[in-house]
């Protein structure tokens, strides 16, 4: 099944339009952690996000009929804007539904991306709602439906992230750390790494509020969560995607679970190091790397001097949020020195 995929990955068509993003070394994070810590930095992508590369490999594989008859597609954000990106480039028309809870930089951005050949569609508060909205205008208007996450040439272009983090790291690497919404970006990384280092640790991050991806693993089968968080909007999914799960079952070692608090701190840990500004999704990574080392140190098991590698996969953030994200963050630094004061 792997095997199937890292063809597919090699053969994605992203370059046309992603960057080969950088694998930066964050000097703070290692020293606080006690390891050699990398960023890949998804989030120096034109759109901003790593979504762009699964949108325009399935976009770029359609039949020219079905470009002719458009494309539709449901998105809180990220995905929307690499859809708007890929129908501007391959002149196709491309109806876009986003929640009206998506944050105005994104549906900005999807407008700015797309220009003519882009109409928005606001409909619903989650990307179930607007998911659903999508599949009606796909029967109704005969548009082909493109899927953030569960269809294999999407995964497929996600995964060429895991294969440039492969390339750019040819030494060991104890562990990948990938956000998790409907499992597309996990799936992809997580199926070429396997494929070509299994000894790679794969772990999925999730928000507590959004974890539909956690627990489903646990109940070994697809779970639909009645409702979700939206502080991290990009990764909000009620419920995995079926291929998706399906590989995530295969690869993946295990999934963490962080707070809104250890997101926050998290975006001023990547804002020390990079002077970059991640969206809540695009943190998970760094806060679940941060999860895992305190956890293994708990249980006896620490992790040191290993290369730890976080996938800083976006940010799409309204700068309006930012207050919220730096009192957040001061308020766990501030608790957690309290209780390491204490500690001693």
């Amino acid at each position: 099944m792997t095997a199937d995929y890292l063809r597919k990955i090699l053969a994605a068509r992203v370059y046309d339009v992603a960057e080969v993003t950088a694998l930066e070394y964050a000097p703070s994070l290692s020293l606080h952690t006690g390891n050699r810590v990398y960023l890949k930095r998804e989030d120096m992508q034109p759109v901003f996000s790593f979504k762009l590369r699964g949108a325009y490999n399935k976009m770029a594989r359609l039949q020219p009929v079905q470009r002719q008859c458009g494309v539709v597609c449901a998105s809180a954000g990220n995905h929307a804007q690499g859809v708007a990106l890929s129908a501007a480039l391959l002149r196709c028309r491309a109806t876009i539904v986003m929640p009206v809870t998506a944050p105005v930089v994104k549906v900005d951005a999807v407008k700015r991306h797309g220009g003519n050949f882009v109409d928005i569609v606001l409909h619903g508060r989650s990307y179930s709602d607007a998911a659903n909205h999508a599949f009606t205008l796909a029967s109704e208007r005969k548009l082909t439906f493109i899927h953030p996450f569960d269809d294999p040439d999407v995964i497929s272009g996600q995964g060429t992230v895991g294969m440039e983090i492969l390339h750019q790291h040819p030494d060991p690497i104890h562990a990948i750390f990938v956000p998790v919404g409907g499992g597309g970006l996990i799936a992809g990384v997580g199926a070429y790494v396997k494929e070509c280092r299994p000894d790679t640790r794969i772990i999925g991050v999730q928000a507590s509020d959004s974890n539909a991806m956690a627990r489903s693993l646990k109940a070994n089968k697809r779970i639909t969560l009645p409702e979700v968080g939206l502080f991290s909007d990009g990764t909000a999914v009620q419920l995995v995607g079926e291929e998706t799960f399906r590989i995530v079952q295969k690869v993946v070692d295990e999934v963490i679970v962080v707070d809104t608090d250890d997101i926050c701190t998290a975006i001023e840990d990547v804002f020390k190091d990079t002077r970059g500004i991640l969206e809540p999704s695009g943190a998970l990574a760094v806060a679940g790397m941060k999860a895992y080392v305190r956890d293994q140190e708990a249980i006896g098991v620490p992790v040191c001097d290993k290369a730890l590698i976080a996938i800083a996969s976006g940010a799409n953030i309204d700068f309006s949020r930012l207050k919220f994200v730096s009192e957040r963050a001061g308020m766990n630094r501030d608790m957690r020195t309290t209780i390491s004061a204490g500690g001693h």
